[in-house]
């Protein structure tokens, strides 16, 4: 008995003890304005990217800094397409014409030469002697033609069409597929919704646009875009304006394209601008020529999105030129007949009508497009 009382537990004094490492204990288990559980999401966003790479850092920085208001998107987008239709919109009259059957015959091609430098140096010089000829038998004027529906269509398509890029490719990119994260089916998706909304708004406008360049100085048709709408509306139906629809969501796969190369491009620019900035070397003449570089990247993305994808615009280009057929019917009634018809007649050549003036055309108006475009959106971000 007195061996086994020697060894009694004390349990008041482990008790003591507990309580007494409790209470040195409690300044560290409670959460205090320096502790983690308190701390910013930044903060610990900030701690946890000291281990990474400064220019895994500035990447992310840049990322944060190029989100930009919807409206931005919306007005920018506008003034640069206002600036590209202008300044190339002689261009856009001689691809049309080229398009069309009603001048086919006036403006045919001779060139049989199967060398493609020779056919392109020979389209290049038939182009320009177009655009003479239009000058001197219509006056300078004609060279502008259906600008007016031009700017009309383009200021609210380009506007819609960056706004629903831009807004499209933030909610795809935040949706819990994709976590935040940026691709290239990212790109596409935003570019898909993009074309097709833009095509929808717009069609009617093209579509006058298109009569009114079609439409002869010596046999005029149309006085102005109003009176050109007012009798499409009132002798072939409302519905009538939203002929070439099909083709115009076949053509949006080339601003889709276009998106999607752009966008690599982009990022191929952006991380040599980060490594620049990294070494400390970056200046302003870096910024000047990164800026260019991405303009060009615009217009060279055109260039292999028409490439590929030229054919629906002379689709469209027939479909909203709506000629009529010997019975009176209409000569082409969709997408398909009227793609095998135009083959079968004038061959598969006349798929790439007016190709050398659309590249003409729509390879600088994308660099000027996209290049006033981020200069815009650079200015109005500051607001």
């Amino acid at each position: 008995m007195g061996s086994d009382s020697g060894k009694k537990v004390d349990f008041r004094a482990i008790e003591a003890t507990l309580e007494h490492d409790i209470n040195e204990s409690l300044p560290y288990l409670t959460s205090d304005e320096k502790s983690s559980t308190l701390r910013e999401a930044t903060d610990i966003i900030v701690s946890a990217n000291t281990s990474e790479k400064p220019e895994q850092q500035q990447h992310q920085q840049q990322q944060q800094q190029q989100i930009v208001k919807p409206w931005v998107h919306f007005v920018a987008g506008g003034l640069g397409g206002m600036c590209g239709a202008i300044c190339t919109s002689p261009f856009d009259v001689v691809k049309t014409r080229l398009q069309s059957s009603v001048f086919r015959d006036a403006y045919k091609s001779k060139a049989t030469n199967i060398n493609a430098f020779n056919v392109i140096g020979i389209h290049f010089k038939e182009t320009c002697s177009i655009l003479k000829g239009v000058y001197t038998t219509e006056g300078p004027r004609a060279l502008f033609k259906g600008l007016g529906p031009n700017l009309v269509g383009v200021i609210p398509a380009r506007s819609i069409n960056f706004f629903t890029y831009g807004y499209s490719k933030d909610v795809i990119k935040q949706s819990s597929i994709f976590k935040g994260n940026e691709s290239s089916l990212v790109h596409l998706l935003a570019g898909i919704s993009a074309g097709f909304v833009t095509s929808t708004v717009t069609n009617p406008i093209w579509l006058v646009k298109t009569r009114l360049q079609l439409d002869r100085a010596t046999s005029k048709v149309y006085k102005n875009s109003l009176d050109c709408f007012i009798k499409i509306v009132k002798n072939e139906g409302f519905l009538s304006l939203y002929r070439g629809l099909s083709a115009s969501y076949l053509g949006s796969v080339e601003s889709t394209l276009q998106w999607v190369l752009y966008e690599q491009m982009k990022i191929i620019i952006n991380k040599r601008s980060i490594a620049s900035k990294a070494s400390g070397t970056r200046t302003k003449f870096d910024e000047v020529s990164d800026w260019f570089a991405r303009s060009g990247s615009a217009g060279f993305a055109k260039f292999i999105a028409s490439l590929i994808t030229y054919p629906h615009e002379v689709i469209r280009t027939r479909l909203r030129q709506a000629p009529m057929s010997n019975n009176g019917k209409p000569k082409y009634t969709g997408l398909v007949q009227c793609f095998r018809l135009v083959v079968k007649e004038e061959g598969l050549a006349s798929m790439y009508g007016g190709l050398t003036p659309h590249l003409m055309r729509t390879v600088p108006n994308s660099m000027i497009m996209f290049g006033t475009w981020e200069l815009f959106t650079k200015a109005l971000s500051k607001w």
